[in-house]
């Protein structure tokens, strides 16, 4: 069963594609391309798919070229203290962004990510899923109760902040704080930032270390299980003779539960818009429960979360026969990747039974998403339950898009629900 296509146009006209690609800078972005980026990604794939933007670095939109960047982690590192000094300088989010597993190289990386990936064992994974299940039919049988609804407040955001504040046991009346400081802290990873978003940043990241500490103070004196306790994991965990430091210890806390919260929210935001928007794809979705799983994969792959990447070369090399010096950085557009002709068949078609579907939504590689296991189930168990509960929900006006090229999501969608 094949879809009509929403109303967005996936491409240029042939004559004026070569000249929107020639001229792309994501520090000057067309004012409809965060309503919809891919005619844009289109036409630097085809024209210019290692394009060269005006402050010298460059973005890249094959899927191929992404791929062979995230492999190769020596060539092309993740560590952003050169980068990232003229963007914060010495603030508190230069701190937070240069130390975080994200944006760190090995050793670092390896340790925090040691410890992330013990503590989100298949089986912890598996206990997960009885509370998730719980906590979305709570908020189900709320918007039931109402009607009309936001899927974001009332549902997409509720979701993440409570598992990854389970993870990390982050108590309940202390989680009301932690989606803003999050949008504020990630927002400043934006391709460009006035004063005033660099302050909230800043502040976001100085008020998460001040409750992180407290936090992390309580449990070195009363120990979790390092098994099941993210925190007291990271707190006792040891990479070749060395634990983490203070501030790399808090600063990773702080990339946790910001990585898992906001990613996660536009996932299942991203899925139910989609869904509205392909009726007969949610049609044969709801008539088959099974294809769950590759629906969630396809709207990875569709409406990516996270849409741009960015490394450093650390020696001379070439991408697609284009030279790159040592210190030229990179950015990949995942968004593009993701919709890449030569890996994805009719690409701009959504198809909840897609195989394969090889995307890059978690990247690939030493940095691939360490909680991307846990993000899979948060998307299928929500999905799951609210189709079953709500299966001819409806939007009621245009959901509205947050104004951000990074992070590809909404900040509200309101719906009817039935």
């Amino acid at each position: 069963m094949t879809s009509a296509a929403p109303a967005l146009a996936p491409r240029f006209p042939l004559d004026r594609a070569e000249a929107v690609a020639r001229a792309f800078d994501l520090r000057r972005l067309p004012p409809d391309f965060i309503a919809n980026p891919y005619p844009y990604y289109h036409a630097l794939r085809a024209h210019d798919p290692v394009h060269r933007m005006p402050d010298g670095a460059f973005l890249l939109t094959r899927w191929r070229d992404c791929d062979a960047v995230y492999r190769d982690a020596g060539t092309f590192s993740s560590d952003k203290r050169i980068e990232f000094k003229p963007k914060f300088g010495d603030s508190l989010l230069y701190e937070h962004h240069t130390t975080s597993l994200v944006f760190s190289d090995p050793p670092l990386h390896t340790q925090v990510r040691r410890a992330i990936q013990g503590a989100l064992s298949a089986r912890v994974i598996a206990g997960m899923e009885p509370g998730l299940v719980a906590l979305v039919d709570r908020l189900l049988a709320r918007m039931a109760e109402r009607r009309r609804v936001d899927l974001i407040e009332d549902f997409a955001a509720a979701i993440p902040v409570e598992i990854i504040g389970n993870l990390l046991a982050v108590p309940q009346a202390d989680r009301g704080p932690l989606r803003g400081w999050s949008l504020a802290i990630l927002g400043a990873l934006e391709p460009v930032l006035d004063d005033a978003q660099l302050a909230r940043g800043n502040a976001a990241v100085r008020d998460f270390l001040a409750y992180l500490a407290e936090l992390v103070a309580e449990r070195r004196r009363r120990p979790g299980d390092p098994e099941k306790d993210l925190l007291t994991r990271l707190i006792q965990g040891e990479h070749e003779g060395r634990r983490l430091s203070e501030t790399e210890l808090l600063q990773n806390c702080v990339f946790i539960l910001n990585a898992g919260h906001e990613t996660t929210t536009n996932l299942i935001g991203n899925a139910l818009v989609t869904l509205a928007q392909w009726p007969a794809e949610r049609g044969r979705l709801i008539a088959d429960p099974a294809l769950m799983k590759t629906a969630v994969e396809e709207v990875l792959r569709f409406e990516s979360s996270n849409q741009l990447g960015n490394r450093r070369v650390t020696e001379d090399t070439e991408i697609g026969g284009v030279p790159m010096p040592a210190g030229t950085l990179i950015t990949l557009c995942i968004g593009a990747a993701n919709r890449d002709p030569e890996q994805f068949e009719d690409p701009d078609r959504f198809d909840v039974a897609r195989t394969p579907n090889r995307h890059l939504a978690f990247a690939t590689g030493i940095h691939m998403c360490a909680g991307m296991t846990v993000a899979r189930l948060e998307g299928r168990v929500a999905l799951e339950r609210f189709l079953a509960r709500f299966p001819d929900y409806e939007l009621e006006g245009e959901p509205v898009r947050s104004p951000r090229a990074r992070f590809r999501g909404f900040v509200s969608i309101p719906v009817r629900v039935m």
